[in-house]
């Protein structure tokens, strides 16, 4: 099968062709087309030039993608488009233009949650080697926290969310404000390393060995954990985002020097930690389960690490796709898809772009 996708849900256009054989996936290509440059302007996404961009972006990267893997249109079996969640306008893009090109070339249409598209990134892989349902699977990015029961490639239950702000999108406002350019993912990452290697005088093992350092324990940087304590699996991200602002300012107003790499390792950790608490409370909760782990946070070295860990602890398995499929990209799009239309989950020209997420809650 050879699948056609694509994905406008936020700042970045792309068109993909995979082919599936015996159930394994091979991207023939996978095309980006990133707004980034624009937006950091701005200090984050704004809507409306993001739609535009997609707009003027998709067609040209459509014959692009199509070019790249060597196939035609009349080659293609299936076209697949994500539906949502997103922003309402940049969806719309993608939905309206995959709908036109189905109807022209007769192909089938297959709506795709862009949730399950960041988990089917794990599925990417030439060998077969995919986590199995039943799984708990973590899609971590700057719009999106949630941890969720995979109970089939199709079938997903919320377990646990962030009440507010996404992990990466309290990345990227802090990191706005001592001066890490947006996106702040890669910046803090490797801030919060130099911050860890400072604290504890490590070169390796820096994160284990900072709980244990004067820096973590110091009251200069009082940072709350955003693991809720309530019973649930659930996040804030917002408490921890609202008390490091509250501490810059301190800060800034008692003319103090901040020390931005200890401040980056305290951040981070508390952070990662309330990830993997979190996460391990899920895996214990669900002993059969192995985890996956998507969406751009995915990338970041320290909760990779960090969750190996836990997963090892557990003798579970851990499956993180390579972090060029950890942003947003219609290859995982696609891989998605391949699924849908197994369980026979397919769209006509009634298709609309909805800005909310279908996952249902437990």
């Amino acid at each position: 099968m050879l699948i056609l996708a694509f994905e406008s849900s936020c700042d970045e256009t792309s068109v993909s062709v995979v082919e599936i054989t015996g159930g394994c996936f091979t991207v023939k290509s996978n095309m980006i087309a990133s707004q980034i440059e624009t937006h950091r302007l701005y200090g984050g996404v704004v809507p409306e030039i993001a739609s535009r961009a997609h707009i003027e972006a998709i067609s040209q990267l459509t014959y692009d993608a199509l070019e790249t893997a060597g196939v035609t249109m009349s080659d293609i079996d299936t076209v697949a488009v994500t539906a949502n969640p997103g922003l309402i306008g940049a969806l719309l893009v993608g939905v309206n233009f995959a709908k036109a090109l189905a109807a022209a070339y007769v192909k089938p249409l297959i709506p795709v949650d862009h949730i399950k598209g960041h988990v089917a990134a794990c599925y990417l892989t030439e060998n077969g080697d995919v986590p199995k349902p039943p799984f708990i699977a973590l899609a971590a990015s700057g719009g999106h926290t949630g941890i969720y029961l995979v109970r089939s490639y199709t079938e997903f239950t919320e377990i646990g969310t962030t009440r507010d702000d996404a992990i990466g999108e309290s990345f990227d406002k802090i990191g706005r404000i001592i001066g890490i350019p947006y996106p702040a993912g890669r910046g803090f990452d490797e801030l919060a390393r130099e911050g860890f290697i400072l604290a504890t005088g490590k070169e390796e093992g820096f994160y284990q060995a900072y709980p244990k350092s004067d820096a973590y324990r110091s009251p200069d940087y009082p940072l709350p954990s955003p693991a809720l304590r309530d019973g649930s699996l659930d996040f804030s991200f917002s408490g921890l985002k609202t008390a490091a602002i509250n501490l810059l300012n301190k800060f800034e107003m008692t003319k103090r020097e901040l020390s931005r790499p200890l401040f980056a390792a305290k951040y981070t950790y508390m952070a990662v930690e309330a990830v993997a608490s979190q996460l391990e409370a899920a895996l214990l909760k669900y002993p059969s389960c192995d985890l996956s782990v998507s969406g751009g946070v995915a990338a970041n070295s320290h909760l990779r690490a960090r969750l190996a860990e836990v997963t090892k602890k557990l003798g579970r398995r851990l499956f993180i796709p390579p972090i060029s499929l950890c942003g947003d990209n219609a290859a995982m799009i696609a891989a998605a898809a391949y699924y849908n239309a197994e369980a026979g989950i397919f769209a006509d020209s009634s298709l609309n772009a909805s800005a909310s997420d279908s996952i249902t809650r437990q």
